[in-house]
């Protein structure tokens, strides 16, 4: 369905029930985050080439480049559906993009009730996967360079406790290690001085050997889980903040999608009542 078309009220007046203004905010909408899709998708295959084979594949399922990938394909796919939807006028793309961006809402809302009720049960959850990155510390860049970045902004070590890197083949403290940094800790647990001007970098040295205060001195001893959770806390605001600026975007694609939707119906019911009536000589 495309442009203005005769059938209102009146003869000789053209008449369309589509809104341009509703049509071309959609097209914009879309294409904005249809572009963004792109990007995503790019960084996300530039990144995974840019890995070793054998290091990605130790850590598939928190890869961050797949991670990337697969959500900039689906917001590629939904915006495509609505781009061309609304540009078309076509019912079946717009019920498709408005299905598609309802579907994932709900998801979301779902999952952030299913998330504040098994609390405890995704904080497990949260604990296994921490361990399981502890494993696998030295086997991919990109998970060690989060994991260390998240120790240092949060202040923490390990998941629990420090302790927890003896899970990690190279910092075990098991007698029979050979490694070189057998009992001790990643650098970005360490606690650094201000005005400190030579760092040093070995300061995690041999800390799992000493007892719980005494590696308080030189080292974060909480866990990372302990100081999330205390973060999430104060800062439920800022999460909310965040959460109703993801879902905002998707309620303004259904508000705009339906609003359109409906304008079209109501034009085709329009053009069939003026095909019915063509000959009519009193219309």
């Amino acid at each position: 369905m495309g442009g203005r078309r005769r059938g209102a009220p009146g003869a000789g007046e053209d008449y369309s029930f589509v809104s341009p203004v509703v049509k071309y905010l959609l097209f914009l909408f879309n294409f904005i985050f249809w572009v963004i899709s792109l990007v995503m998708v790019s960084i996300g295959v530039y990144a995974r080439m840019m890995k070793h084979a054998e290091a990605a594949l130790a850590c598939l399922s928190v890869d961050p480049a797949v991670m990337l990938m697969v959500v900039g394909v689906l917001m590629f796919i939904i915006t495509f559906c609505g781009c061309v939807g609304s540009l078309r006028e076509n019912i079946c793309l717009l019920n498709t993009f408005c299905i598609c961006l309802t579907v994932i809402f709900l998801l979301q809302l779902a999952a952030g009730i299913l998330g504040f009720i098994f609390s405890d049960k995704a904080r497990t959850r949260v604990t296994e996967m921490i361990n399981n990155a502890i494993v696998h510390y030295r086997e991919d860049i990109d998970l060690q360079n989060l994991i260390d970045f998240g120790q240092k902004e949060f202040g923490c070590c390990g998941g629990v406790t420090y302790t927890d890197w003896s899970q990690n083949i190279y910092f075990n403290c098991k007698k029979d290690n050979p490694s070189r940094e057998r009992c001790s800790v990643p650098f970005s647990c360490c606690i650094i001085p201000k005005d400190k001007e030579v760092i040093n970098t070995m300061c995690g040295q041999g800390m799992q050997e000493l007892e719980y205060i005494k590696a308080g001195d030189h080292i974060h001893t909480n866990g990372c889980i302990d100081k999330m959770v205390n973060w999430i806390h104060s800062n439920l605001f800022l999460l909310g903040g965040i959460a109703l600026g993801l879902a905002i975007p998707q309620l303004v694609g259904i508000l705009l999608s339906q609003i359109l939707i409906n304008q079209i119906k109501d034009q085709i019911e329009l053009q069939n009542y003026n095909l019915k009536h063509r000959a009519d000589p009193w219309s």
